[in-house]
């Protein structure tokens, strides 16, 4: 079973989305950094996501597409700062490919998996460059969409 925790940003460009899953997070850790499974629950549905090509080491780049259900793709790129086997994954699109800068960027993810008993303390915090950004994207349904795809997440997690 899913549950909230209402975790406070600590500042005005931050989002952030709290969960206890019900699966060890050595599982939900593997469905962040395999690109087969992360192609299964990364985009809430009705989007999928048909590529998923990720090299999750500090350094390492990816591209993870979302389509929507009219065929128009969204390519994210971008670039891994940290990677913590089991426990958490730093990202940004600040980067692209060899830390070459993105031409705008809009957010670094901070995620943690913290070992419950079996379960998980997934926690992603979301930091925007502006808070303009982080206006936009809590607009563009951060709650719903982060909060569904986590449901996703979780569901795939206990499965594997």
């Amino acid at each position: 079973m899913n549950t909230a925790d209402k975790t406070a940003p600590v500042s005005d460009r931050e989002l952030v989305l709290t969960r206890i899953l019900d699966a060890p997070r050595e599982k939900v850790f593997r469905a962040w950094t395999d690109p087969e499974l992360l192609k299964q629950w990364f985009a809430p549905l009705p989007y999928t996501t048909p590529v998923a090509e990720i090299d999750p080491r500090p350094g390492g780049k990816n591209l993870i597409v979302m389509r929507d259900p009219q065929g128009n793709d969204m390519p994210n790129r971008g670039v891994y700062l940290e990677v913590v086997q089991n426990e958490r994954l730093v990202f940004t699109d600040a980067y692209t490919k060899a830390w070459e800068p993105s031409e705008k960027p809009f957010m670094t993810v901070i995620l943690t998996f913290e070992d419950q008993g079996g379960k998980t303390k997934y926690t992603a915090v979301v930091r925007h460059w502006t808070v303009a950004d982080r206006e936009a994207h809590e607009k563009m349904g951060f709650h719903q969409g982060w909060g569904q795809c986590t449901d996703q997440l979780a569901a795939l997690a206990a499965k594997l």
